[in-house]
């Protein structure tokens, strides 16, 4: 029996929307527990939460500069050649 490729996406799709409901509940009480801690003392944790979301965040498109790394290189080639980079300097 062969799965036919859009309907697998679609399933994908549908699971992934089906759970991320968890996770933003999770968002709401991490932003309620560094406000709350942010206003009772401005050298609390909040700022260390804040940096550790920045973290996160960056992981996963550093990850991706790393993977497609040769077409972002071939992309930079084709909007600046070489040729206008020497006329630059």
């Amino acid at each position: 029996m062969k799965i036919n490729a859009k309907y697998f996406i679609g399933f994908i799709v549908l699971l992934l929307l089906f759970f991320s409901f968890d996770t933003t509940a999770q968002c709401a009480m991490c932003k309620q527990a560094a406000e709350t801690s942010l206003k009772s003392n401005p050298t609390s944790m909040a700022r260390s939460l804040n940096s550790g979301i920045l973290y996160l965040m960056a992981v996963p498109y550093l990850m991706l500069c790393f993977i497609f790394r040769k077409q972002i290189a071939q992309l930079w080639r084709k909007f600046f050649p070489k040729s206008a980079q020497k006329t630059i300097k």
